[in-house]
């Protein structure tokens, strides 16, 4: 408790790079551009997204205990008894064989029943939402991550917007102005910006 304050910048293209984190590091060491592995992680496997009877769903293995689980609630303990992707580093070195044999056993069974199934055995996972799944989640309804805006144009007077994912205990985030129409401030901007008064 100061009573002093300071600027906090924080762009949008540095929190991208920051995110950058585990493939710059590589990067970083090895001075190589890494290869596009899609969703997969590039230095641990399995960890990433696997197609199941209907909706995708996202495995993140996190260790060698965590594999053998996975493989032996998939119906698949031969995979993990198999030398090659026994550890992580073989994993990685034998990744399409391994996420091959993953996805055929994953399509067997729907993605609510693997996430039962491996949540109840602590291997991390969850579904792949599509938004419809998102903004029907409970927990984004929870957090309030949906506010509805009055509109003049919009069908029904009114319309939905994110909701500002910072939340400040002493001075909250309030919702004055609804999405402007097209060129709806075209007049003010070219004023007060440009000092154009057409």
């Amino acid at each position: 408790q100061t009573g002093q304050g300071q600027y906090i910048d924080i762009s949008l293209l540095d929190t991208q790079v920051a995110l950058l984190i585990n493939t710059a590091t590589n990067f970083f060491t090895t001075q190589k551009d890494p290869q596009r592995w899609g969703n997969g992680h590039p230095n641990i496997v399995p960890y990433q997204v696997f197609p199941t009877a209907d909706d995708p769903i996202i495995v993140a293995v996190g260790n060698d205990s965590q594999f053998r689980k996975l493989c032996e609630t998939i119906g698949r303990p031969e995979i993990a008894n198999d030398p090659k992707y026994a550890t992580n580093a073989g994993r990685v070195q034998h990744r399409q064989g391994v996420v091959r044999a993953l996805e055929e056993a994953l399509r067997s069974k729907g993605r609510h029943h693997w996430v039962a199934a491996l949540g109840a055995v602590g291997v991390p996972c969850g579904p792949v939402n599509t938004l419809s799944q998102v903004f029907e989640d409970p927990q984004v309804k929870h957090r309030e991550m949906v506010v509805t805006m009055p509109h003049k144009k919009a069908a029904g007077g009114s319309v939905r917007v994110l909701a500002n994912p910072i939340r400040l205990s002493e001075t909250p985030v309030q919702y004055r102005v609804s999405p402007p129409m097209r060129n709806e401030h075209a007049k003010e901007i070219l004023r007060d910006w440009l000092g154009d008064d057409r």
